[in-house]
């Protein structure tokens, strides 16, 4: 469970579209705060979603081999599929570069409401799903699952951490070299979305196929 949910944590962490929209943020009037709304809510998403899931199972995972654990693995299979089947999509049918959001334009305006609402609006919602899944093996009883589960949403947050913190600390040098980063990342989206998609879903499907059978 440990090493899926660091392989799950940092591809969330390493996507391309919200790490853009972050930037956009960053840079825009009241950037700090605007930052600050869309990680709390950020974190916030991946918490509850963990969060249910720990209610769900009661923090101990269900017996092996039983219908819950079969359900659980089954339906990290049918998205780690889908992801390769989409990444394999993206390759064949890529799509053109494209410069900022239209709703980049009105950014500056925006309320931190709206930056809130924006990181759950971005959210890789079939990756949380994997990692939702792949928590539905924790054991609360135990630290280490303690440990792994609060690591998987930190990690899935670090982009974020480490940009809001940047531009904290030298705002000048981070505005720069910041959106240097972001029009790196728009100009390789369909790489970084394909890559990450193929790579997260193989794993994935590999893993449940191996659960299911052994």
């Amino acid at each position: 469970m440990v090493l899926d949910l660091i392989v799950i944590g940092t591809a969330i962490s390493l996507g391309p579209l919200h790490n853009s929209a972050f930037i956009l943020l960053l840079s825009s009037r009241r950037g700090f705060r605007k930052g600050l709304a869309f990680l709390l809510s950020w974190l916030a998403n991946l918490v509850a979603v963990i969060a249910c899931v720990v209610l769900l199972t009661g923090g101990r995972p269900p017996a092996h081999n039983s219908a819950p654990s079969t359900a659980a693995v089954v339906g990290k299979l049918v998205i780690g599929v889908a992801l390769a089947l989409y990444g394999v999509h993206r390759h064949r049918r890529p799509r053109p570069p494209h410069g900022p959001p239209r709703w980049a334009a009105r950014i500056d305006g925006a309320s931190l409401a709206t930056a809130a609402a924006l990181a759950w609006l971005l959210q890789p919602w079939a990756l949380v799903g994997v990692g939702a899944a792949t928590a539905v093996d924790a054991n609360l009883s135990t630290l280490t699952d303690w440990l792994a589960l609060s690591g998987y949403c930190l990690l899935a947050t670090l982009s974020l951490v480490v940009m809001e913190v940047y531009a904290v600390r030298a705002p000048a040098a981070a505005n720069a070299r910041l959106n240097a980063l972001r029009s790196w990342l728009e100009q390789h989206q369909e790489q970084l979305i394909v890559g990450l998609s193929l790579f997260v879903g193989l794993w994935v499907t590999a893993r449940s196929i191996y659960e299911l059978v052994a």
